[in-house]
């Protein structure tokens, strides 16, 4: 439709995410497949938008929902606000891209006393009907009114209700004692007038689009900010209205490990708010088979079939009412790294998917994160021997952290800011700690299960986090946890284990990484073969080849200033530099026997692979401190410039070309100058390695690092004049931008100059267009020079949308940090298998 408002659930397009949200999009699909989907309807994200630009309701918006909604009074055979059966309705958001926990959502609306009465008569329960009314006035205060919602003593005054007292009676009282807390703490109340409650509700869940707490989840998630949502409107069930109800949230597999079988929680006699918002502890949803044995039956087909049928682990959302299964929500689930490369092999292994699919199932973010170290296990083994260990939770997503403890998450992101690892323990979460959690090392809360919001949105972060942690007592007002007779103040150290569920009291010290399994191995080596490209891992030490020939690449770089400064021997250098008046042959011999013994075995170790080697380059802006840069430029100007220094170049060269020849690597070794940018310096770095080649016959493959537009620009006259070329994309993003090249390496202040919309594009993550260009005009000449090899260095964390481009722009040679070898592959092959079918 044209309209603003969506469509029916049975009507909708499915495959319009865009318009429909997500939740929307996968309510559609279920409802379209004959599943058991409360009726309901979906107003678009269009809408929202267009509430957000112009500040108000968009013309002929109230008119359609009345008209969606007496389409589904009929369909329910109810009326919403009267009896004798009333219709009650959820109105949830639902967001292009899942945003679990962020924006708000009003469960039980549609109460005014008519309405309570006949449902307190229909169901046969007043004290069913008062608990919808606390339920409902609470969320339409907190979403609609800013209401606290914290008064315990209308729990008291609900739960004090019986099955067979007078339902106007309680109504009466209930709804009074509602209206006067809310009415102190706003100065408003909430209508009883049905068709005021809806319309009031959808537009807030319309303006929790921009709640700061959803604003800050987009920017953490790079989410663009003009999505907006769709508000999905449906017939409520009621978990809560039996015992033979209840509510749960199952994933297709397990979202810690990635083991197949069903996993989640379900929770007898409750509405679904009480499974996610962690106050109350579910069972396993495993509990659900022995007293509704035909319910679990279902529930285990149809999650088996939808996972199928999408191709990836699903988390479902359900509700069952008097024995009968409803499906209220299916998304692919949030998954912790570890599960992710399990499923995602296991996905390839039943057939279910190929391997574009499973790759796109895979972050570089998760496969950063299972790089990950955790505690050393001696270190673990002597804190439980002394009694350091303070109590076992349930783990909800792997990894393990230390830090200091942090009771309310405003000064968790006050330390974390400061420097110090954080661990952020709450009673429970909810969507206003956010900031917190994003700023912690580690979470951990009191109650909840693995499907609460701690863990959830943990599982998003990658955060290591326990939940469930029985016996812990936190009073953030006071400052203090108290677990098992301890007392810990704000400020201790504590340490998490985030797949154990174990929490210790200190730090705990961390050990290198575990590996990363015959699963990532293989999913990798798929995404080497789609994206046939070749993967450099930079290296400065003989003992740092061996962990980047496991990372799986295919060559390595190395710098002579960095070889030199792990292994003592810079100072030394610089203070002869700085001591001769003039830079020449002489002074000179004692660099190129320092270079020939410290390559040398670093040239065997590197046996079987390439090696590129970078000359010093006394402007580099990363070093310039430990380079003395303002000294030694004083002293020798000519260091500036590429070639200043011919016998400090012939010096390098042939104490490479040396240690190549003792390693027995001389074919697979080749050297590089930084910042050359002309056809006449790569000519005058040719006839220096000739000289090297004529003295000591070891002829080492030249070429240049072009670091600036010029040598970009110039690359076809410069790689006619050499054999490998090397483009630095960071410096030269950074010459374009005009941004010091090491700024592009840190998150400030560039993170709050983009927040401020101050850059159109992210200069780490974003190719600029006139880069753009120039490495086109590459990438074309390339193919008509094969003598000369190109490649792209790329320093610091690699982002998978720029590499996509670079390798869809035909570059198939690149240098990155070891620890990115992995990451770099499969963003690679992520881009090699975009688009392909399965």
């Amino acid at each position: 439709m044209g309209t603003p408002s969506g469509d029916e659930l049975d009507a909708a397009d499915p495959a319009d995410v865009a318009m429909l949200g997500g939740k929307g999009a996968g309510l559609a699909r279920m409802a379209q497949a004959g599943l058991r989907v409360p009726g309901g309807f979906i107003i678009s994200t269009r809408a929202c938008r267009q509430y957000l630009d112009g500040g108000g309701i968009p013309a002929g918006l109230s008119q359609e929902v009345a008209s969606r909604l007496a389409a589904l009074e009929e369909q329910a055979g109810q009326t919403l606000g009267a009896g004798p059966v009333p219709l009650l309705l959820s109105v949830r958001s639902g967001a292009p891209v899942s945003m679990p926990g962020m924006m708000d959502t009003i469960l039980n609306l549609g109460l005014n006393r008519a309405a309570a009465v006949a449902l307190a008569r229909s169901a046969g329960d007043t004290r069913f009907m008062a608990d919808l009314l606390l339920r409902f006035h609470r969320m339409y205060a907190e979403t609609v009114l800013d209401a606290l919602g914290d008064d315990t003593a209308l729990d008291g005054l609900a739960g004090r209700a019986r099955e067979d007292d007078d339902p106007g009676e309680v109504y009466d009282t209930l709804w009074a004692a509602c209206q006067q807390a809310v009415k102190e703490d706003t100065g408003q109340t909430v209508p009883a007038d049905p068709g005021e409650q809806l319309s009031s509700a959808i537009q807030a869940v319309f303006r929790s689009w921009n709640t700061r707490r959803a604003r800050t989840y987009r920017d953490f998630h790079d989410i663009p900010h003009d999505l907006g949502t769709a508000v999905v409107v449906q017939s409520m069930v009621f978990g809560n209205l039996s015992q033979d109800s209840g509510s749960g949230v199952v994933f297709t597999r397990n979202p810690l490990t990635g083991e197949p079988g069903l996993f989640g929680e379900f929770l007898r006699h409750s509405q679904g708010e009480d499974v996610v918002a962690g106050t109350r502890t579910p069972d396993p949803v495993s509990a659900l088979a022995a007293p509704m044995p035909a319910v679990y039956e279902e529930l285990s087909l149809t999650c088996a079939g939808l996972e199928r049928w999408y191709g990836d682990v699903l988390d479902i959302e359900f509700t069952v009412e008097r024995s009968t299964l409803y499906f209220l929500q299916v998304r692919k689930a949030k998954r912790t790294p570890e599960a992710a490369v399990r499923i995602a092999a296991d996905l390839i292994r039943e057939d279910t998917v190929g391997p574009g699919a499973a790759l796109g199932m895979l972050t570089s973010d998760q496969v950063r994160q299972v790089q990950r170290p955790g505690f050393a296990p001696d270190d673990v083994a002597a804190a439980r021997a002394a009694g350091r260990l303070l109590t076992t939770g349930t783990g909800a997503c792997p990894g393990q952290a230390s830090g200091i403890l942090a009771l309310d998450s405003d000064r968790a992101r006050e330390l974390a800011a400061a420097g110090r690892p954080v661990i952020l323990a709450r009673p429970t979460t909810s969507p206003a700690d956010l900031h917190g959690m994003i700023a912690a090392q580690g979470i951990l809360t009191a109650t909840g299960g693995t499907t609460s919001h701690a863990a959830v949105i943990a599982r998003a972060l990658g955060k290591s986090c326990v939940v469930g942690c029985g016996g812990v007592v936190i009073r953030p007002g006071d400052r203090v946890l108290e677990v098992g007779g301890r007392r810990l103040a704000e400020g201790d150290d504590v340490s998490v284990d985030g797949a154990t569920g174990e929490v210790f009291l200190g730090a705990l010290a961390q050990s290198t990484a575990r590996g990363t399994g015959a699963d990532l191995d293989a999913l990798l080596s798929m995404a080497r073969s789609a994206a046939a490209a070749e993967l450099f891992g930079r290296v400065t030490l003989p003992g740092d080849v061996e962990a980047a020939r496991r990372a799986g690449v295919s060559g390595l770089v190395t710098a002579i200033d960095d070889m030199l400064a792990a292994t003592g021997h810079l100072d030394g250098l610089i203070a002869a530099l700085l001591e001769q008046a003039e830079i020449g042959p002489a002074g000179l011999q004692a660099l190129e026997d320092t270079i020939a013994a410290q390559f040398t075995p670093f040239l065997a170790a590197a046996d079987g692979l390439d090696v590129g080697v970078r000359g010093i380059d006394f402007l580099a802006d990363e070093s310039r401190e430990v380079l003395h840069q303002t000294a030694l430029i004083t002293r020798h100007p000519e260091l500036s410039m590429p070639l200043g220094a011919p016998a400090l170049v012939e010096a390098q060269i042939a104490g490479l070309a040396r240690a190549a020849a003792a390693a027995g690597q001389p074919e697979r070794v080749h050297f590089t100058v930084r910042h050359l940018s002309d056809a006449r310096e790569a000519a005058a770095l040719q006839e220096i390695g000739d000289r090297v080649a004529g003295r000591t016959g070891t002829a080492v493959p030249l070429g240049g690092y072009l670091t600036s537009p010029r040598g970009v620009a110039n690359y076809e006259r410069v790689a006619r004049a050499s054999q490998v070329a090397w483009i630095e994309v960071r410096v030269l993003q950074a010459a374009v931008f005009g941004l010091p090249a090491r700024l592009l390496l840190s998150q400030q202040p560039l993170d709050e100059y983009l927040r401020q919309g101050m850059l159109s594009a992210d200069p780490r993550v974003a190719i600029d267009p006139s880069v753009d260009r120039l490495l086109a005009a590459v990438s074309a000449l390339a193919r008509d020079i094969p003598s000369c090899r190109v490649g792209l260095r790329l320093t610091g964390t690699v982002a998978g949308p720029l590499l996509a481009r670079l390798h869809e722009l035909g570059f198939r040679r690149f240098a990155v940090e070891s620890h990115e070898a992995r990451p770099a592959a499969l963003a690679l092959g992520q881009a090699a298998t975009a688009g392909a079918p399965d």
